[in-house]
């Protein structure tokens, strides 16, 4: 690996940074410009705000990743689910994908793809997000809906005005990086002209990379498939990402109290491989519109939004896997429509009322084209979601009161309708029995299904004195299957392993006659601090779920699936989504201490966190997919002047409770040193750091089975029991300007 990319971008960024130590007198000594700090004593902290609170100083994340989902991987709770390099997927206390519901400026994205590529927070940069907020476990209904685990609200820079009447105000910013490991480089830029009333806005940013390298070779060098390049032994397959550019523009005006903005967005990505998939993204293309108002009024506030969202994605073979000759497209065509309108009402004292309303609506259409011109994949569309629909309307009403000064409650109640339906479906020609059974005995079915579901959150904060609080809260959470469980009918082995995003490497049939999940969640925290300021605190949340009809598989046992397949212990298999039930506990603890200055070397702060949950079906006693195992993080923070240094220390337990019905292979336990530093100077911050310092090889917990390279559409002609690999040694180099 060679870091000669990184010299000259050092040099230049290096230079307003040299001699920071002991900043001159008559100029700020560091002057914060991307960071977001949320910080308050726990008595002055909205209830119900998050058990992980908001995310806080988001501008160091930003360089060391292209990935938006990885900006929360410090938050005590949180985990990722290993996907494409800009495409990961968050995991709350266990549970992932669309039992977390995500929303972006505001706006519920949906995944358009059998795999889930173009994950919500996919479709936005990094470095536009400003603040993250995450609602773990106990989540107040007006922040829940249609979701289990609880809710990631990703925000994008307020709209900025001049603060004097007449005066007109500009910004302008650009940004650049480079990351050794894979070559990643993308750049980032922007600009703001404003009036007091009125503010313009753009941005856009681009990112690429090469596949990148483990910390020693995983299995054996050559080339990726017949007819295809070389891959080393140490470079995992299919991780490679091109072309993923985004485009904002921004309109907001304000007066007297009010605000409404315009925000339109374009996204494209090139391409973008998947290690963990049979298939590669090689083609997304989405555009936003997002309008919202906001509003003071002598009774409270008002808030409302509409939004819409088309998106056209494709797959197909990436350059590390065999092409079969012509291909294996795959189209998706998706458009999102929705609409929120809530209300906060102050009552008598300080009682709150908060009342909202919530449209969703959601088509898909998921085919892939025919290729060749004779066999089993000719000579028609297949059709694996026709005419798919699910739309949501959703009611709540929240009370918060403050009892006294030591007591504060949130109750809320919350009713969801989701209709969900999907057309005739039919395989790549009708004469074929592979496609043809199937697909009469599905088309057969009555297809549309209508759910009803309720949420209730109540929440109680306890506050003795200013170094101590308390929580403690039940709440019965619900969510409907989405399409890609129900609809998705082919029992064909490659069919299956099209439909498939868990990164598990199996093929998966949907389930028309699924039922919604319902989740009840107890959770308690306590809260130990100081009493003024952030000298150190200490807090720990424990939680027990219990989820009925928990969407779980089994072995496929109808169809085309063979008998051998419900037997196998080895190997890939063919699933089938269905209700069963689950227990999830767990607990995370996250402190600071502040262990102050040491003579000329500045103020040094600890910093760690601890997660650990356990996930069973307990219909089958099997234990849950994809369950982060112990793991910890433990960070020494240097302040300087100008310059914040950290070393970090990240450890995961070796995973050993594993689903046998996935076959889900164990990982080993690991340590990780990472080190990154940060220089901010006026118009100027630099940020640079080593991942992996050590180049330790490790296995991803989440990351799934590595299926990168090779022939990777049959469930035998690819090795079983490999993981993906995380990343190697990376340095890193981050430049951003403002002006």
């Amino acid at each position: 690996m060679t870091y000669r990319r990184l010299a000259p971008l050092l040099l230049l960024a290096m230079a307003p940074c040299r001699g920071l130590a002991a900043p001159p007198a008559e100029e700020p000594a560091a002057v914060t410009l991307d960071t977001v700090l949320v910080s308050a004593d726990a008595e002055e902290t909205p209830i119900g705000a998050g058990v992980a609170a908001q995310a806080a100083d988001l501008a160091p994340a930003r360089a060391a990743t292209s990935d938006a989902a990885a900006l929360l991987g410090d938050l005590p709770g949180v985990s990722l689910y290993g996907a494409g390099g800009i495409s990961s997927l968050p995991v709350l206390h266990g549970l992932a994908d669309d039992r977390v519901r995500i929303q972006v400026d505001g706006m519920d994205l949906m995944p358009a793809c059998p795999n889930h590529m173009n994950s919500a927070l996919s479709y936005i940069a990094p470095e536009r997000i400003e603040a993250a907020t995450v609602f773990a476990g106990i989540t107040p209904v007006s922040a829940g809906g249609d979701s289990l685990a609880g809710t990631i609200q990703v925000r994008s820079p307020a709209p900025e005005f001049a603060t004097t009447e007449g005066a007109t105000v500009s910004h302008a910013r650009a940004g650049a990086y480079y990351r050794s490991n894979g070559h990643a480089q993308g750049y980032n830029l922007g600009a703001t002209l404003a009036t007091d009333t009125v503010s313009l806005s753009y941005g856009e940013s681009d990112a690429r990379a090469d596949n990148y390298t483990a910390g020693k070779a995983f299995k054996a060098a050559g080339a990726a498939a017949p007819g295809r390049g070389w891959l080393a032994g140490d470079e995992v397959g299919s991780s490679a990402y091109r072309g993923a550019r985004n485009r904002d523009f921004g309109l907001a005006v304000r007066r007297a109290g009010h605000l409404f903005e315009l925000d339109l967005g374009e996204q494209q990505v090139g391409f973008e491989g998947f290690p963990n998939q049979r298939m590669d993204m090689t083609d997304n293309r989405s555009r936003l519109a997002n309008l919202h108002y906001t509003g003071r009024y002598g009774w409270g506030e008002l808030e409302a939004r509409v939004y819409r969202q088309d998106v056209r994605h494709a797959m197909d073979m990436g350059p590390d896997r065999f092409s079969y000759g012509f291909g294996m497209p795959m189209k998706t065509e998706a458009a999102t429509r929705g609409a929120q309108i809530k209300g906060s009402v102050a009552l008598t004292g300080d009682d709150l009322l908060r009342v909202g309303a919530e449209l969703q609506n959601y088509d898909l259409d998921d085919w892939w084209p025919p290729v060749g011109s004779a066999g089993s994949m000719c000579c028609e569309a297949f059709w694996n979601v026709r005419d798919g629909r699910r739309d949501r309307a959703g009611l709540y009403a929240e009370w918060e009161a403050r009892w006294s000064p030591t007591w504060v409650s949130l109750l809320g109640l919350r009713g969801d309708r989701v209709r969900a339906d999907a057309g005739t479906v039919q395989g790549y020609n009708t004469s074929m029995g592979i496609w043809t059974t199937d697909a009469a005995a599905f088309n057969a079915l009555a297809r549309k299904r209508t759910n009803h579901n309720w949420d209730l959150t109540a929440l109680a904060r306890y506050v003795p004195d200013p170094a101590h609080s308390y929580e403690a809260g039940y709440a019965r959470k619900s969510r409907s299957p989405n399409l890609y469980e129900r609809y998705p009918w082919s029992t064909n082995a490659m069919a299956a392993l099209m439909n498939n995003f868990v990164g598990d490497g199996n093929g998966y049939v949907g389930n028309p006659d699924l039922k919604p999940e319902v989740a009840h969640t107890l959770s308690a925290s306590a809260d130990w601090h100081a009493p003024a300021g952030d000298g150190w605190q200490l807090k720990a949340t424990a939680y027990l779920t219990y989820v009925d009809d928990f969407i779980d598989a089994r072995r496929c046992d109808s169809g085309q699936c063979s008998a051998a397949n419900a037997t196998k212990t080895e190997g890939f298999v063919i699933l089938q989504y269905a209700n069963q039930d689950a227990r999830l506990y767990g607990i995370d603890v996250a402190g600071h201490r502040a262990l102050g200055r040491l003579g000329g070397y500045g103020e040094f702060t600890l910093k760690g966190a601890l997660s650990y949950v356990r996930g069973e079906n307990r219909r089958t006693g099997n234990d849950l997919y994809h369950i982060m195992p112990l793991n910890a993080k433990l960070t020494l923070e240097q302040r300087l002047g100008a310059w914040t240094n950290a070393v970090e220390l990240q450890s995961v337990a070796t995973k050993t409770k594993v689903s046998t019905v996935r076959n889900e292979v164990p990982t080993g336990g690991y340590t990780l040193v990472n080190l990154r530093s940060r220089c901010e100077w006026k118009h100027t911050s630099v940020d640079l750091g080593v991942d992996n310092l050590f180049d330790r090889y490790y296995e991803l917990p989440l990351g799934g089975a590595y299926v990168g390279q090779g022939m990777s559409m049959s469930t035998a002609t690819l090795p079983w029991g490999v993981t993906v690999p995380g990343m190697g040694r990376s340095l890193y180099l981050a430049l951003n300007l403002h002006f």
